[in-house]
């Protein structure tokens, strides 16, 4: 087993899509396999949406309290990860739900 990088650990912590596998390639076997893996995986996205929502949460009130006392300059870098986590929380909530309640396509 090969170690790895300090970018690929930050990357797989912070984003799911490499548990996931293509439900658009192969036959209707591998089609219906890579489903049934995506459905098994998908409990691990309420992990990465509450990683998301703790970050998010914890910057906007950062920004909250030096809102006053920093530039504008330095208040975009505080509120900029709060407007980029909003979608990641969407999208990751939407993925975790349609997973666990939609049949599946075959």
């Amino acid at each position: 087993m090969q170690p790895s990088s300090l970018l690929s650990l930050l990357y797989r912590y912070w984003f799911f899509g490499w548990l996931f596998r293509d439900v658009n390639r192969g036959s209707v076997i591998e089609r219906a396999a890579a489903w049934r893996h995506n459905q098994d995986c998908a409990r691990w996205l309420p992990t990465y949406l509450r990683r998301w929502m703790v970050f998010g949460s914890t910057t906007y009130v950062l920004g909250l309290a030096v809102d006053s006392i920093l530039p504008p300059l330095l208040q975009l870098l505080i509120y900029v990860p709060v407007a980029v986590s909003i979608p990641i929380w969407v999208v990751t909530l939407v993925a975790w739900l349609g997973l666990k309640i939609l049949p599946g396509p075959f």
